[in-house]
Parts: structure tokens; sequence; C-alpha cells
């Protein structure tokens, strides 16, 4: 664990540091030194040539985006995208070394936008704020989603879809002790004193079954922080100040260490939660309740067929404590600092997150779009169970902190639940343990820039 945090600091501050050494980073200097051509170079080629460089994702997602550049080039036959989709586990740290010390680096790129800050802060990607204010279409976009592309507010990235996560239920599990079905209306969700009344109902250890998962367990990667700091959202807290400066007086604030204690007694005090879970526990009815994302509606209907939606489980909103909350974001398009076709890289942009290219990509992935006008045109998002995702992700989703150590910032949330629901330390110790390991990485970005 300790051998994983120390590489991803290292690459992290890896690109902050080349920021700080090269002349080119500068986007005002770039644009002055690359956007002046020669004589010769102003007779350009008919066609200009973009790298676009894309995590690989699913088969759908993998089509889809070839569908998506052959009907750019057909409508822009002087610019040719060539794409490359890399191994998502290769991807992050492929991208970052090229960007910050390569000689050849996409000029545009998918970036997962809690990282954006990291990108941003380092100058390695050129600000599009006035390009999506323009032409943009922003007022089609929630603010939910828009204020995730942002770095000191200037828009940086082009959402095309976003995520969101609910509440799935057993209704067999929920059937058998009698307990009514949560509310189906996103805007009036379980509180989450109710959700543990049902999972007390729910737990039946001696058999093998739970009442609750409150957070997809406990994993690697980005899934931890993504799935559980909407708990100390819903209880009214923060992760960082407004500034970013630092995580002290937030991150173990009284309201942090109530979801944390509520966290760690959903284990350790009424035993509703297990640390280990058989596979699959939900579908084999093991499990009771369990927080998924929207990617899981589609993963039980191919996966599972003969469990069913309406039948079997149920989906309701996230649970709220002092409000609602979801978290939000998801693979955005960015242009390379670098580039020589900042122009052709935006024109290649826009006509991905356009209407017809969201939606273009929302009929063949599923995800929720990021546009209000895609989305009132497909009627199964605004009806049950997805309207549920869709309402949570436009009025209630929350941004993860936008700074540039948002790297440990993630680490540390995960080890601070580890801490909290495995290891059962104490809540205020593990939180300021988990301040002093993000402040200290604040304090190591700033004395490098």
């Amino acid at each position: 664990m300790k051998a994983k945090r120390t590489f991803l600091i290292i690459i992290l501050f890896l690109v902050a540091g080349m920021a700080g050494c090269s002349p080119s980073m500068n986007q005002n200097d770039n644009h002055s030194s690359k956007g002046i051509k020669s004589e010769e170079e102003n007779q350009s080629p008919e066609v200009v040539k973009l790298t676009f460089w894309r995590n690989a994702g699913n088969s759908a997602e993998n089509r889809v985006y070839e569908q998506l550049i052959a009907g750019f080039q057909k409508e822009n036959p002087t610019i040719k995208v060539e794409m490359a989709a890399i191994p998502f586990r290769e991807y992050e740290l492929k991208l970052r070394t090229e960007l910050a010390a390569g000689d050849n680096p996409p000029d545009v790129m998918t970036i997962d936008s809690p990282n954006l800050a990291a990108y941003a802060n380092a100058g390695v990607i050129r600000s599009i704020d006035a390009y999506m204010k323009i032409q943009g279409g922003i007022d089609d976009i929630p603010e939910t989603v828009l204020s995730g592309m942002k770095y000191n507010n200037e828009i940086y990235l082009a959402p095309i879809s976003e995520s969101s996560t609910a509440m799935f239920y057993n209704k067999n599990l929920f059937k058998e002790k009698g307990i009514p079905f949560p509310s189906e209306d996103p805007d009036n969700p379980w509180t989450w004193e109710q959700v543990l009344e049902a999972a007390q109902k729910l737990n039946d250890p001696a058999n093998g079954i739970y009442g609750i998962d409150p957070g997809k367990g406990f994993g690697e990667g980005e899934g931890p922080a993504y799935f559980k700091m909407p708990l100390l959202w819903q209880f009214g807290a923060e992760i960082l100040s407004p500034d970013g400066t630092t995580a002290d007086g937030y991150l173990n604030s009284p309201k942090a260490l109530e979801a944390l204690q509520f966290y760690q007694d959903l284990y350790h005090k009424y035993k509703v939660a297990a640390v280990e879970l058989p596979p699959d526990p939900f579908v084999s009815g093991k499990l009771g309740i369990s927080i998924e994302g929207s990617w899981a509606l589609g993963h039980y209907t191919n996966n599972f067929p003969n469990f069913k939606l309406g039948e079997d489980y149920g989906i309701a909103p996230l649970p709220k404590n002092e409000q609602q909350a979801a978290p939000n974001g998801g693979w955005a398009l960015g242009i390379s600092a670098k580039t020589v076709h900042p122009e052709e890289a935006w024109q290649f942009i826009k006509y991905l997150i356009s209407y017809e290219g969201i939606k273009k990509y929302v009929s063949a992935t599923g995800d929720l779009p990021a546009r209000y006008s895609v989305a009132e045109d497909f009627p199964e998002l605004n009806e049950y169970p997805k309207n549920i995702f869709l309402v949570q992700s436009q009025k209630y989703s929350i941004n993860r902190p936008a700074t540039p150590v948002y790297t440990v910032v993630s680490t540390t949330i995960r080890e601070l639940f580890e801490e909290v629901g495995i290891a059962k330390v104490d809540v205020k110790v593990a939180a300021d343990r988990a301040v002093r390991k993000i402040d200290q990485a604040i304090q190591q970005m700033e004395e490098k820039q």
C-alpha cells in the first residue's frame, strides 16, 4: 500500500514539477511559439492530423468512438483523427508522462475529471474556457456537471457523459422481512436512519445474509473515493477547504466524524455490513441493500438475466442525512498545451460534445448524457429507474475536490475508510491522520511551485 501511494505521489509531482521548468507549458507562450508558422508551413498540407488518446473502454464505447470519428472526418475532410485506445491500467501513467516530458503528446485526450486539477495546474492542458462559452452550448449542461470541468474558474474539459450511483435493494428479502420498499422519488430519499432500520431487519449473519454494503466494499483505484465521499457529503461534511489549501477542519470536522462513526458502526456496532462478502451477494440473496453505479443496470441485465428489475430488485435514490448528495464525474475531453492544431482539436471536441455526438454516444453506451437536451430525448431516462440516476446527477451531485494533489486525496480517503471500517480505528484518530497526509501533500506541492 505504501509503495503504491509513493508511486502515485511521484507521478503527480513529476507532472507538477515539469510545469515550472518547461517554458512551453505556459499557454500564452505556447500559442505564440507554436502558433506562428513559417511561410512554408502556411502552405499547410491538405490534411491536418490529430492524435486522440483515450482509455480503452468496453466494446460499445470503442465502437461508438470509431463511428463518431468517421462522422467527424466525413464533415471535416481536411482533418484526420488517429485514435489510440490505451488499456485502463496503463493509461494514466502513459498520458501524464507524455504530456509532461514526451516529444509526441496527443492533441486531444480523455481525462478522468477528478484528475483535472493536476493537469491544469501543471500547464500541460489548454484552457478551453473561451471555446466552451462561445461554441460549447454550456447553458445545456447542468452546472453540477460543468463545475467538474473547471479549475480556478476556467473550463478545461468538455463532457460527453456523466455517472451516478443509487441504492439497490433486494425485493425478495424485503418481502420476507415485511419491510416496506423505499421511495423511488429521486427528490425524496430515505434517511440513513431508515436504511439502518431496514438493514437491521434484513441482517441474518447465521445464514450468511447481511443488511447492507454501504460503499462497494474495500477495493483499489478510484472506486473507494467515488463511492465513499458521498457519505461524508450527505452528513454535511467537506473534504477540503473551499480554496483547497487544507483538509484540517473539514475532513476531521464534527460532521465528518459523525459520518465516519456511522460508517464504522454499520460494521462493528450493528454488524449489518461485512468486510468480506461472497461473490455476487446481491444477486444470490446474501445482501439486502447495495450502493451501485448507474452501469450496474446493464451488468445485471446482461450477466444475470433471471434476476429481474422490478421483480427481484428495485432501485431508490441514495440515502440522505443532512442533505442529498451523489457523486458525479467521468472521462471528459481536453486539449494538450503542446498541440500545434488547437483550432482543429477544438473542432473535433465540439463535434463529440454536440447534441448529435452525445446522443449517438448515449444510444450506444447507455450512459447518462451531459446535456439536458439529449436527456429529454430519451424517454427511459425520464422514467423509473434511470430517472433516479439522472436527477441525482443534475440536481444533487457534488464533484470530488479540484486539487492538484487529488491522487493523494483519493488514496487517503480509501485508507481512511479502511482504517475506520476494517481496523476499527478511532474515527478522530483516523481522520486526523488523513488530514495530515493531505495537508503535507498540499504543502509539498506549494513548495515546488
